[in-house]
């Protein structure tokens, strides 16, 4: 079997970690479509951790109806993302941290940088293979989340982020945030279809973890 080189497996995209950036609905990377979405999961921190521990194993992709396959954790330092300050320009002394292995309580490890996966998308009688990679993971005291890109072989190009965060009043919220284009002349072709499917599976992935979606 052929090793994979650092170029086979580079994200198809250049603004990396562009989905952190807080102007990102006003000023997507150019030609990109901007989209973001939040919905309130409940509240408390026994919701929180059910939530980010779902989110960080995939929950969210899996209770949409999506098969996650191929996993391979990397080695947590290719892509890191990028911090950027309230004006949207990249924060000074980006930070390059190098994962530890984590795993939830059943042996399943959680998502780290450099982790590239395949996502298998239902497409009516057809199934899509999407591969991506996670370029970025966020781990704090009351966020956590993690965003991935596009790699090749995925019908777009971009990056999409899934942060789940416990606000001062308690409140546990579900965030999604992506830009996106078709990756081919062929997926151009297609462009209302993918935006159809990507409205979907977004409403799919708000209600992954919500208390009702997951039960």
């Amino acid at each position: 079997m052929r090793r994979s080189t650092f170029t086979d497996a580079a994200v198809t995209y250049a603004a990396i970690g562009g989905t952190l950036a807080p102007d990102l609905m006003r000023y997507p990377p150019k030609g990109h479509r901007p989209l973001e979405r939040t919905v309130r999961l409940g509240s408390g921190e026994e919701r929180f951790r059910v939530a980010t521990t779902a989110l960080m194993t995939w929950g969210v992709q899996r209770g949409s109806g999506i098969e996650v396959t191929d996993l391979d954790a990397g080695t947590g330092v290719q892509y890191t993302g990028i911090v950027f300050t309230e004006e949207g320009t990249p924060a000074a002394n980006q930070e390059h941290p190098v994962n530890e292995a984590t795993f939830a309580e059943d042996g399943t490890p959680f998502i780290s940088n450099g982790m590239t996966a395949v996502l298998k998308i239902p497409n009516g009688p057809f199934t899509v293979a999407a591969p991506v990679r996670v370029v970025y993971v966020i781990d704090e005291v009351d966020k956590i989340g993690f965003a991935y890109g596009t790699m090749r072989g995925h019908p777009q190009n971009g990056e999409e982020c899934f942060i789940v965060d416990r606000r001062p009043d308690d409140s546990v919220w579900l965030t999604i945030r992506s830009f996106s284009r078709p990756s081919t002349w062929y997926y151009r072709l297609a462009w209302p279809v993918l935006r159809f499917q990507q409205e979907r599976y977004t409403r799919r992935y708000l209600l992954a973890l919500h208390p009702v979606g997951m039960g």
